[in-house]
């Protein structure tokens, strides 16, 4: 569901990325400076917002694969679910650190994707140390046969 969340909020974000639409803030912030500062496009070409989506969308599939049961998969479902949302909550993290201090606006919409990032990774830490610790039994408990 966070992550159904996620993709809302970062669609929303890269709608307003590629349309002259202003944003929808409220009382809290200037989601508008925050789009169209340079910091909006990640190297200058893809709107930060649809890396979100796409990144929301990849902890969506890695979640399912993980449900399936097939242990190989889930275990590494797992581990990739916890590498995904290490990344995403250190990206929010500079996201966050930049509106204030370098941009001079905060965006409440980023805000709360930084947010749910945080959730998913915290989320993701039991089922991450579940897969590496099956991973890392299967692996010593394998024993190749030596030729005679």
């Amino acid at each position: 569901m966070l992550c159904v969340i996620g993709c809302g909020i970062a669609g929303y974000l890269a709608y307003l990325e590629i349309t002259p639409s202003h944003a929808i803030c409220g009382p809290i912030g200037h989601c508008q400076s925050v789009q169209q500062s340079d910091y909006a496009r990640l190297f200058g070409i893809l709107p930060i917002g649809f890396l979100g989506v796409a990144g929301y969308v990849a902890i969506i599939i890695t979640w399912l694969i993980g449900r399936t049961g097939y242990y190989k998969w889930a275990d590494l479902a797992g581990l990739v679910f916890l590498g995904m949302t290490i990344p995403g909550i250190l990206f929010s993290i500079y996201l966050t650190f930049l509106e204030p201090f370098v941009i001079g606006a905060t965006c409440i919409w980023c805000l709360s994707s930084a947010i749910l990032m945080t959730i998913l990774a915290q989320f993701s830490v039991a089922p991450g140390k579940l897969a590496f610790t099956h991973l890392r039994t299967k692996s010593s408990s394998f024993q190749p046969k030596l030729a005679a």
